[in-house]
C-alpha cells in the first residue's frame, strides 16, 4: 500500500499500447516464450490498487496509521515469504501493540486491499481471456465452441445437439445463506472500480489516463468512507433485493445475448441446411432459478407474504427491464414508410396501438412499439408494479401472457427481415424477444422448501381436527403411507373453515394457497417446485401431495389424481438418507397414483441431493462418495422406470459443501446423471464472485451450458475392460470412503469435548451475531454439531484457516488402506491403483484436484493462534494434534498419488494469487484472534462487550472471507 507517483505507468500510457497486447503471446505458465510475463499486467493493477488504497489510509486517517499499517504489511509480507521466525515474533508484537482505533483501521485497510485484489484478479482473467479470443483460440474447455467441437469429432450430430437443448434444461439457482457477508453498497462501489481498472486496458491519452486515475482514487476513498458493515439484521425482503441486483448487472443482458452466440456456434459448427436455420432458434434451456422468498426450511422468516413481496419484486424488475429496452428501441426504430415498405402485420399492429400522432404516421415501427409499452405497462400495473417510470401515450389491454408479447415483437422481427432491416434486429430488438422467452413475467422460478417434520406436524393436527387419525405421528411407516394414499383417493378435504387449527398448520397452508396464487397471476413458471428437506421415508413425500390437494394444488377426478401443479422433489442430505434414497425413489416411482401425475409431467422427476449437511454428517470423502453412489442407484432406478432423472445439486462455496469448478464438478458426474438436465445452487460469496461481473458472470454461464452438453451428449467408451477397471476403482473407493468416515465420526461425533473446541476455536459465536444473513446459524438452540447449519459450520472452519471439512479423513483412510497391503509389492500395487484413478476416473481427479485447491489456502501456523482461544489446554493438544497429525498424512498421501509434493501444480495461476493473498490475510488473522479474547473475556467478566471490539471482529470475518473467496 505504498504510494508513489500512480500517473508514472509502463508503455499504457501510449495512446497505440495496450496491456492486452502484451499479453498476447503468453502461455498457462505465466511467461511467454519471449519471455515477458503475461501476469505483468495482473501485478501492475494490484500495484496500482494498493498504492491508491494507501494514498487514501494516509489521506483520511493520517501519517501515523499509514505508517503502522505499511510496517505491518512489510514484516507479514517477509513472514510469509521467508518464513522468518523473527518476524513472525515482530508481527506479533506489532499487532498486539495496536490502539483499538488503529486495530480497526489496519483491519479495514487489509479487508479493502483483499478486495481490491480480487477486482484485479477477475479484471485479468477477462483479458486473458479476450486475448485468447484475439489470437483465434476460441474453443478453450469450457466454452460451448470446445464442447460442439468435441461432440463434432465424437461423431455427434447437429440435429442430435439442437434436438437435445429443446427438451434440456440447465438452472442455476440463486440462494441467500449467512455467509453474504457484503453489503450492497460496497459491491455498487466496487463494481465502478472494477469498470475503471477494465478501462486501462483501453489505449488512453496521457490525459485519460490521469482521469481514469483521480477516479480510482475517488472510488476507493468512497469505498473507505462507506461503512462495510450491516448494523441491522437482513431481512428476506434485503436477501431479495440482493439478489436481484445481479440480474441487472449480469443476467438480464448477458443470458439473451449467451444463446444468440450459442446458437451461431452452432451454425457454425453444424451448418443446417435450406430453411432449417429460420426454425432453429431454440426454447429457453438456460433459466434463473431462486429460493430467496420461498425457502422456509429453518427460517421462520418466510411466509406467504415474502413469496408474494418476491414475485411482485423479480416482476418489477422484469417489466423496468422491458420498458426501457422498448422505450430506446422506439428511437432507434425511426424507420418510415416513405423508405422502404412494411408487412401488413407490422401496419396492422402499428393501427392497434394508442399513439396517433400525425408526426409518427409514416412510422410504423414506432407506432407498434409505443403500443408494446403501453400494454406491457398494463399488465406490468395489473400485476402490482407500481412506480412505472414513462407514463404511456395511451390505455392499451394487458397482455395475457408473455407469448402474446413475444408474438408482437415476432412481427416486427419478420417485417424487418422482409424489408431489407435483418441489421436492425440484432442489436437489441432480437436480445428483447429472447429475454421475454426468458424470463417472462416472472423473471425467475421461485422454489418452495419445508422440512418434512413440519408437514408430518400439519398433516397431524388436520388428521387430529377431522377426527380420522388422533395420533398420526404415532403411525408406523406403512401405515402412515395407506392412511395417506386413502385420503388422496376421497374427493373430500381435511380442513374445515370452521375449525381452529394451530399457527403453523394455518401458516403453512396459507403459503400453499398463495403458491396456487402466484401461478395464476405471473405463470405456471413463476413456482413449480416443492422441495422437502429431511427426506426420511415415503411417507415424507406424500403428505406434501396431500398438503397440495387441500390447497387446490393436486388436480382430482372422482377418485383419480390427475394433475399436479408442484413437482414433489426430496431432497436427501445426511448420509443414511443418501443410502435410502434409491429405495424411497422406487416406492415413489412404483405407486400406481404417483405414476400418472410423473407421466402429466412429461415422465420428468427431480431428486435434489445434499452436499453440506452429507459432508457435515460424514466428511468430505464419504460425502462425495455416498452422492456418487446414490447418482449411480438412482440412474438406474429411473431407467428401469423409464422415468427422466433430473438431480438438483444443493453445492455450496466451500469443497467441504460441494463447492469447486461447476465445470470440473458436472464432467465428473457419474455418466447418464445429467442428461440434458441439472439444476445447482449458487450460494454465499460465490454469487458475488461468479455474477457481479457481466463477462465472468456470462462466462459462468457458458461453462455450464458447455459442461452439461459434454456431460450428456459425449459417447462413453465402453468396452469391459473399461468397466472392469471401474468397477475396480469403485470397490477402492468403497473401502477408502468407509475408513475415512470412521477417521471423520470419531473426532467430530465420538471425542469428548470436540463441540467444545470447535466453538472456542472457531468465531462460530462471533458469527453468528453477523447481520449477514435473515437465517438463524442454528436449526435449533442448542451447540450441537448435529444442529448446527452446515453453512457457519464450514464458513468457521475457513475463517480460522483449517478449512477442517474440506480434507479431513481422506489422510488416514488411504496411509491406512496403504498400511494394510501386508508386503513392500503390495503396498506398490496399491499406490499404483490410486494413481491410475486419479489419470483415469474424472469423479476422483476432480475430488483432489479440489482437496488440493483446500489444502493450498490451509494455513497450520494461523490455525494454532486459534486453538490457543480454547482454554483447555489438554483438550486443544489433543484436538489440534490430531488435526496437525492428520493434514500431514492427507498432505503425504496426496503427493505421493499425484506425484507432486507442491500444491496447485496445475494452477500455477491460482497458487501465485493464494501465495500473494497470504501475507495480507496473515494479519487479519492475528487480529482477529486477539479481538477474539478480548471480546470473550469481556463476556466472561459479565461486562458489556465493547462495540469497537465486535466491530473489529466483524470486519475482520468480512476480509478474510474476502480474501479466500469461496469460504460460503
Amino acid at each position: 500500500m505504498a504510494t508513489t507517483n500512480p500517473t508514472k505507468r509502463s508503455a499504457r500510457s501510449a495512446p497505440s499500447t495496450s496491456r492486452s497486447d502484451a499479453g498476447k503471446t503468453g502461455t498457462t505458465t505465466g511467461k511467454t516464450v519471449r519471455g515477458i510475463d503475461k501476469d505483468a499486467p495482473l501485478k501492475e493493477d494490484i500495484r496500482l490498487l494498493g498504492r491508491l488504497l494507501g494514498e487514501v489510509l494516509r489521506e483520511q486517517e493520517g501519517d501515523e496509521v499509514f505508517e503502522v499499517v505499511e510496517t505491518i504489511r512489510q514484516t507479514a509480507v517477509q513472514f510469509r515469504r521467508e518464513s522468518d521466525a523473527k518476524a513472525g515474533a515482530e508481527l506479533d508484537k506489532l499487532l498486539k501493540k495496536l490502539t483499538r482505533d488503529q486495530t480497526n483501521s489496519v483491519v479495514r485497510a487489509f479487508s479493502y486491499f483483499s478486495h481490491l485484489a480480487n477486482i484485479a484478479e477477475d479484471q485479468h482473467h477477462n483479458r486473458r481471456r479476450r486475448a485468447h479470443l484475439l489470437a483465434g483460440s476460441e474453443a478453450q474447455p469450457g466454452s460451448v465452441a470446445y464442447a460442439l467441437s468435441r461432440l463434432d469429432d465424437a461423431g455427434v450430430s447437429g440435429a442430435q445437439v439442437r434436438n437435445f437443448l429443446k427438451d434440456a434444461l440447465v438452472s442455476p439457482v440463486l440462494t441467500a445463506h449467512p455467509t453474504e457477508v457484503q453489503r450492497k453498497s460496497i459491491l455498487d462501489a466496487e463494481r465502478e472500480i472494477a469498470r475503471l481498472v477494465a478501462e486501462r486496458d483501453l489505449p488512453l491519452t496521457p490525459r485519460e489516463l490521469r482521469h481514469n486515475t483521480e477516479l480510482l482514487r475517488a472510488r476507493i476513498a468512497t469505498l473507505w468512507q462507506t461503512r462495510m458493515l450491516r448494523y441491522t439484521k437482513l431481512t428476506v425482503a434485503d436477501e431479495i433485493e440482493n439478489a436481484l441486483s445481479y440480474y441487472r448487472i449480469t443476467f438480464l443482458r448477458e443470458l439473451p445475448a449467451l444463446y444468440d452466440d450459442i446458437e451461431a456456434e452452432i451454425d457454425s459448427q453444424f451448418p443446417a441446411r435450406g430453411k432449417a436455420r429460420a426454425a432453429a432458434e431454440l426454447p429457453p434451456y438456460l433459466q434463473m432459478g431462486s429460493w430467496i422468498g420461498g425457502d422456509r426450511d429453518g427460517n421462520p422468516n418466510v411466509n406467504a407474504a415474502t413469496m408474494q413481496h418476491a414475485l411482485k419484486r423479480q416482476s418489477t424488475t422484469i417489466f423496468d427491464y422491458y420498458l426501457e429496452e422498448v422505450h430506446t428501441l422506439g428511437a432507434e426504430l425511426s424507420i418510415s414508410t416513405l423508405m422502404v415498405d412494411a408487412s401488413p402485420e407490422l401496419l396492422a399492429l402499428a393501427a392497434a396501438s394508442p399513439d396517433h400522432s400525425e408526426h409518427r404516421a409514416d412510422e410504423p415501427y414506432r407506432r407498434a412499439l409505443i403500443g408494446v409499452y403501453a400494454r406491457l405497462a398494463a399488465t406490468a400495473r395489473a400485476l402490482g408494479v407500481v412506480n412505472i417510470l414513462r407514463q404511456e401515450v395511451g390505455a392499451a389491454a394487458p397482455y395475457a401472457g408473455p407469448a402474446d408479447c413475444v408474438a408482437e415483437l415476432d412481427v416486427l422481427v419478420a417485417s424487418l427481415q422482409a424489408h431489407h432491416g435483418a441489421a436492425l434486429v440484432k442489436p437489441r430488438l432480437a436480445g428483447l424477444k429472447r429475454a421475454v422467452e426468458i424470463f417472462g413475467f416472472h423473471l425467475a422460478t421461485l422454489d418452495m422448501r419445508q422440512s418434512s417434520d413440519i408437514h408430518e406436524r400439519v398433516l397431524a393436527d388436520l388428521f387430529n381436527k377431522a377426527q380420522v387419525e388422533a395420533d398420526y405421528a404415532g403411525l408406523s411407516e406403512e401405515r402412515k403411507i395407506a392412511l395417506l394414499l386413502g385420503e388422496l383417493a376421497k374427493p373430500r378435504l381435511l380442513h374445515s373453515p370452521y375449525l381452529a387449527y394451530s399457527d403453523e398448520t394455518n401458516s403453512e397452508l396459507e403459503i400453499l394457497r398463495t403458491a396456487r396464487e402466484i401461478r395464476r397471476r405471473y405463470g405456471e413458471r413463476a413456482i413449480r417446485n416443492y422441495i422437502i428437506s429431511h427426506t426420511e421415508t415415503l411417507s415424507d413425500l406424500l403428505e406434501v401431495l396431500l398438503l397440495q390437494k387441500e390447497t387446490g394444488l393436486l388436480h382430482i377426478e372422482g377418485n383419480q389424481l390427475k394433475e399436479l401443479d408442484l413437482m414433489v422433489i426430496p431432497l436427501f442430505e445426511t448420509i443414511p438418507d443418501l443410502r435410502c434414497a434409491a429405495e424411497i425413489m422406487r416406492g415413489w416411482l412404483t405407486l400406481p397414483q404417483v405414476k400418472a401425475l410423473i407421466n402429466k409431467q412429461g415422465k420428468l422427476q427431480e431428486v435434489m441431493l445434499g452436499y453440506s449437511d452429507s459432508n457435515k454428517d460424514g466428511g468430505f470423502l464419504t460425502s462425495n462418495w455416498e452422492l456418487y453412489k446414490a447418482e449411480n442407484q438412482l440412474v438406474e432406478l429411473f431407467n428401469e422406470a423409464g422415468v427422466k432423472l433430473r438431480l438438483f445439486h444443493g453445492r455450496g462455496g466451500t469443497v467441504g459443501r460441494g463447492g469447486g469448478p461447476s465445470y470440473q464438478a458436472i464432467l465428473a458426474q457419474p455418466p447418464g446423471t445429467v442428461n440434458g438436465q441439472i439444476r445447482l445452487t449458487e450460494q454465499g460469496e460465490i454469487i458475488a464472485s461468479k455474477f457481479s461481473n457481466p463477462e465472468i458472470g456470462r462466462r459462468n454461464l457458458e461453462l455450464l451450458v458447455a459442461a452439461t452438453l459434454e456431460a450428456s451428449l459425449m459417447p462413453t467408451a465402453g468396452d469391459g475392460k473399461q468397466a472392469r477397471q471401474i468397477a475396480e476403482f469403485e470397490r477402492v473407493m468403497e473401502e477408502l470412503s468407509e475408513r475415512a468416515y470412521r477417521a471423520y465420526r470419531n473426532l467430530v461425533y465420538e471425542t469428548p469435548g470436540f463441540t467444545d473446541y470447535f466453538f472456542a476455536a472457531t468465531p462460530i459465536a462471533e458469527i453468528a451475531q453477523l447481520n449477514i444473513g435473515s437465517r438463524p446459524a442454528s436449526r435449533k438452540a442448542t451447540q450441537r454439531i448435529e444442529d448446527l447449519r452446515a453453512i457457519p459450520w464450514g464458513f468457521s472452519w475457513g475463517q480460522c484457516r483449517l478449512l477442517f471439512p474440506g480434507w479431513y479423513g481422506f489422510g488416514s483412510a488411504v496411509s491406512g488402506w496403504l498400511a494394510d497391503a501386508g508386503n513392500a509389492k503390495e503396498t506398490a500395487k496399491r499406490l499404483a491403483t490410486l494413481k491410475a484413478m486419479c489419470k483415469e476416473w474424472p469423479f476422483f481427479a476432480a475430488l483432489l484436484s479440489n482437496m488440493d485447491m483446500v489444502l493450498s489456502k490451509t494455513d497450520l501456523a494461523v490455525a494454532s493462534r486459534y486453538a490457543g482461544l480454547v482454554a483447555d489446554r489438554k483438550l486443544r493438544n489433543t484436538i489440534f494434534g490430531r488435526i496437525t497429525d492428520e493434514h500431514e498424512r492427507t498432505s503425504s498421501v496426496l503427493s505421493s498419488i499425484t506425484g507432486s509434493k507442491e500444491r496447485l501444480t496445475a494452477n500455477p495461476l491460482l497458487a501465485r494469487s493464494i501465495k500473494n493473498r497470504f501475507a495480507y490475510l496473515d494479519p487479519l488473522n492475528h487480529l482477529q484472534v486477539e479481538l477474539i479474547k478480548r471480546h470473550r473475556a469481556t463476556l466472561a467478566a459479565k461486562r458489556t462487550p465493547e462495540e469497537r471490539v465486535q466491530r473489529g471482529i466483524h470486519l475482520t470475518i468480512n476480509g478474510v472471507a474476502a480474501g479466500l473467496r469461496n469460504t460460503g
